[in-house]
């Protein structure tokens, strides 16, 4: 849940009751899901009057301690140890230099956070009084007024207390020791040893604590497994009743309207005959409402919508929202309780069905299959308490502008906020959710872990079951695939046996109760449940399932090799790159900008990265001239990695429906496998991504043997379009060799091959150095795609100075329009400012001379144009070495 809001009703609604009392309501915001309880708070003096609920929020202000310590540091809740210590400047920047290495000592101790509080006889005189706690990390035992009350050991569950009793009328204390995490591991350890390889930065056997398990370090994050109150805490009493949690079912059948079955859960503590009332609006227009008995413990709703207005990913359609009220009400017709939702009217599940090439693996929404574009969520702050709704929007729309329509939430993480998933409904982009499970075994054998793990589930899985963007719900991440699981478990295997249990009956016997129109994956990659998955070929599974696709990059295959692979669904694949220049410095001293460097190499968390990173450059491209044409070079050849992935998988629709690049985002500053750096900013890969993941796409394979090449026009609209292919080869020099065009029916949902080319007799003449072919897609008389077609690697091409030349002209908030061009071919041209980020419309595109590009460009911090355009550089793959 989000911040607690306490407001009075608009004072024309404000009457006075008999006894004196007013009505107010407050609201708890949960990123777009509202729930409001009604409050009659007495006045001074008053009798008779009846308070239904109050809520006392505990956030803001704590006292910080390290056990053993008398020391006491500011702190704010929520928030964590690393967090508070920084805001207290008590600890450097773990971002910076090597500074993580020296705070490896906060995961060690033991820390204490309280405060005091005031609880009024209103309060303590409801039926029932809770502590609320929405998220703790994680291994806590909580007191009041010195008395434990209660220990907890899941960052994922939220727990509550009944404190009735153990609170009293005015002032109370609260405090929460927080026991060091690697204690908990190691006193776990003595009971189940599970010892699995893990690198020199990474906590040894995290899995044996329900915490995030990348805190402890991975091959893209720093190990900083922290501890705190990293959700709201509150307290909440009331009379009578509350809403528990809320299903809401759909019923698709008739095309002319969607049958609403609205399930509610009450929590009674009286025997008061209750009601419930649901009220769905559009666009502020109420389109129905009904009211229904409670009948125990549960109440039931059936709304019918006419003329739907349905939910569709981006660009399918609009993502139309309704807005859900469900209230509960006393006998005297009083609002006691209300939740709010925005809800998607569709249909969304992954489809395994027997075809030609094995077994199906797609995604189908509102009866439409559709191609699934995207990439894998990791947490977007290693400091996770410092991720702000801000941030969420600008990453989350970044993959919508980049034309993505699913998000993998990976399972190394945590479940996320609220907000992440209203924004996701929001954009267009479909979910793909792992349950926090990967990479490692698991004590399945221990009851109370499973029982754990269980609750955590299913508490996670009611939050967010009536999110429009939900697409699926997966057991794990790698865990068969890295063979951890075994006929016999031991010290790095768990049992095969409950394996099965775990995530092939006990997950989906719970999502059948829970969210039963919700599809399922035991685990990812996925083969085929109840056959073991073999550990040793990642890529054999090209006839069902999804897959890891990592034969590029660990398994050091050319890029080429993309082009041969045919699985049904592409779930993780990836190159690394390093950030630019302006975020390298933000974590290195200027003698330490070399990728050799200590710090350079601290911030690379893949073992082998920079060596790979390097390797790969030297068979593509030319010797980088200096260290940030390394990186920027970096960036290049992670691009042309992944746009040979996904357009050869798009090209192969229906065959392979779903590419998702590993990865989205950064979790801190450094070399990655990410499309944008920690600092939201663009590497080359996501502006490519916009275009190999285009609605329509023209992109080319080309056959030096027979000098051909075929064009292809890959289609996601949901009506075929007629459309123009231009074509011009030119030489390096921009020098026009052959030109022509051909008109292209793009069908819907599928790739079309255009009429051959075959450009033999120009390869003969010219050589495949000394040749580009340009190609440009117009639909509905307006381009819509480019691409370019090398006919030789980059490092072999003897590319002419460009000659680049650009004008500036501003515009409105601080912006800046840039119009760029060449007077001979220019590849993979980007703007920049040394020492500075900068937000552009476009990036590192392929300039053909004589046809001007236009690109806005929004500096970090404002800048008048003279000193904007001294300082814009304007640079190509010509200018790295």
């Amino acid at each position: 849940m989000g911040g607690w809001t306490l407001r009075p009703l608009a004072y024309a609604n404000n009457r006075r009751l008999s006894g004196g009392t007013r009505r107010f309501v407050y609201s708890v915001l949960s990123g777009y899901n509202i729930y409001c309880h009604r409050i009659q708070q007495m006045d001074a003096g008053s009798e008779g009057a009846i308070m239904v609920s109050m809520m006392t929020s505990l956030n803001g202000e704590w006292n910080l301690q390290k056990s053993g310590s008398r020391e006491i540091i500011p702190a704010t809740v929520p928030g964590c140890v690393h967090s508070d210590l920084l805001a207290a400047k008590k600890i450097d920047d773990p971002f910076v230099g090597d500074n993580e290495e020296k705070l490896r000592w906060i995961y060690k101790e033991s820390w204490i956070y309280s405060r005091e509080f005031e609880v009024d006889r209103g309060s303590l005189n409801c039926d029932r009084l809770l502590l609320c706690c929405d998220g703790l990390d994680t291994v806590a035992k909580i007191y009041i007024n010195g008395k434990l009350l209660a220990e907890t050991d899941n960052m994922f569950r939220k727990w509550e207390f009944d404190v009735k009793g153990v609170v009293q009328p005015g002032k109370n204390e609260i405090r929460l020791r927080f026991d060091s995490p690697l204690d908990y591991i190691q006193g776990k350890q003595k009971v189940r040893k599970i010892d699995y390889p893990y690198a020199p930065y990474q906590v040894p056997s995290g899995s044996l604590i329900r915490k995030e398990p990348c805190s402890f370090g991975w091959d893209w994050a720093p190990c900083l497994a922290t501890c705190g109150i990293w959700k709201p805490i509150c307290l909440l009493a009331f009379n009578t009743a509350r809403l528990g949690e809320i299903m809401i079912l759909q019923d698709h059948t008739s095309q002319k309207n969607v049958k609403l079955k609205i399930n509610v859960g009450v929590e009674k503590i009286s025997s008061a005959k209750l009601s419930i009332r649901a009220t769905l609006a559009f666009n502020g227009t109420t389109v129905c409402r009904e009211l229904q008995p409670v009948n125990g413990n549960r109440g039931e709703i059936s709304i019918d919508v006419k003329n739907p207005q349905l939910w569709w990913p981006r660009n399918m359609g609009r993502q139309n929202l309704y807005e859900l009220a469900v209230e509960i009400f006393d006998e005297r017709g009083e609002a006691i309780d209300c939740k709010r939702f925005r809800i998607g009217l569709r249909t969304l599940s992954l489809i395994r069905e027997k075809d030609r090439w094995g077994e199906s693996f797609y995604f189908q929404v509102n009866g439409v299959p559709f191609f699934a574009k995207g990439a894998n969520w990791i947490p977007a702050d290693a400091i996770a308490t410092r991720q702000t709704p801000e941030k969420y929007r600008q990453l989350l729309s970044s993959a919508a502008e980049a034309n993505m329509n699913m998000i993998r939430v990976w399972g190394g993480g945590f479940y996320e906020s609220d907000i992440f998933y209203d924004l996701c409904d929001e954009l267009g982009l479909c979910v793909w959710q792992d349950f926090m499970f990967a990479c490692a075994p698991y004590p399945l054998e221990d009851k109370e872990f499973v029982k754990n793990a269980m609750i955590e589930m299913e508490q996670n899985v009611s939050r967010l079951r009536n999110h429009a963007c939900i697409a699926l719900w997966c057991g794990n991440n790698e865990i068969e695939s890295c063979g951890y699981a075994a006929e016999k478990a031991d010290s790095g295997h768990m049992s095969l046996k409950l394996y099965r249990l775990f995530f092939e009956k006990m997950i989906p016997d719970m999502l059948a109760k829970l969210a039963p129109q919700h599809s399922y994956l035991s685990g990812s990659p996925y083969k085929e449940a109840g056959k073991h998955y073999n550990p040793d070929v990642w890529t054999d599974n090209q006839g069902r399932g999804d897959a890891h696709i990592w034969s590029v990059w660990h398994g050091r295959k050319p890029f080429e090799f993309y082009r041969t692979c045919e699985h049904r669904f592409a779930s993780e694949f990836g190159f690394q790159s390093f950030p630019e220049p302006a975020t390298v410095s933000t974590f290195t001293k200027p003698t330490e900008r070399n990728i050799t460097s200590y710090v350079m190499e601290h911030h690379q968390r893949s073992g082998i990265g920079n060596t790979v990173i390097m390797q790969y450059m030297l068979d593509w491209f030319r010797m980088p001239k200096d260290f940030n044409s390394t990186l920027w070079a970096s960036q290049i050849l992670q691009s042309l990695a992944m746009k040979y992935a996904c357009e050869h998988w798009r090209r192969l629709m229906p065959r392979s429906m779903g590419a998702l690049i590993w990865q989205l985002n950064d979790t801190w500053p450094g070399a990655s496998w990410s499309g944008i750096d920690y600092f939201g900013q663009w590497k080359a890969m996501h502006f490519s991504a916009r275009r190999f993941f285009a609605p329509l796409m023209v992109s080319a394979v080309e056959d030096l043997k027979s000098g051909k090449v075929q064009p292809h026009v890959t289609c996601d609209l949901l009506e075929p379009l007629k459309c123009k292919l231009l074509w011009k080869l030119t030489n390096l020099e921009g020098k026009l060799l052959r030109k022509g065009q051909q008109y292209v029916l793009a069908k819907a949902g599928k790739d079309t091959p255009a009429a051959e080319l075959n450009f033999k007799s120009e390869l003969e003449k010219n050589g495949p150095r000394n040749m580009l072919l340009w190609l440009e897609l117009s639909g509905k008389g307006q381009p819509v795609s480019e691409n370019l077609v090398l006919f030789a690697r980059p490092k072999h091409l003897e590319l002419p100075d460009p000659q680049i030349s650009f004008n500036v002209r501003a515009t409105e908030n601080c912006g800046f329009l840039v119009t760029v061009e060449s007077q001979k071919p220019a590849l993979w041209v980007w703007l920049e400012i040394v020492g500075m980020h900068l937000k552009c419309s476009d990036n590192f595109i392929n300039l053909e001379p004589g046809k001007p590009v236009q690109i806005t460009v929004s500096p970090s911090k404002p800048m008048k144009i003279g000193q904007f355009v001294r300082k814009l550089k304007v640079r190509s793959l010509f200018n790295t070495y």
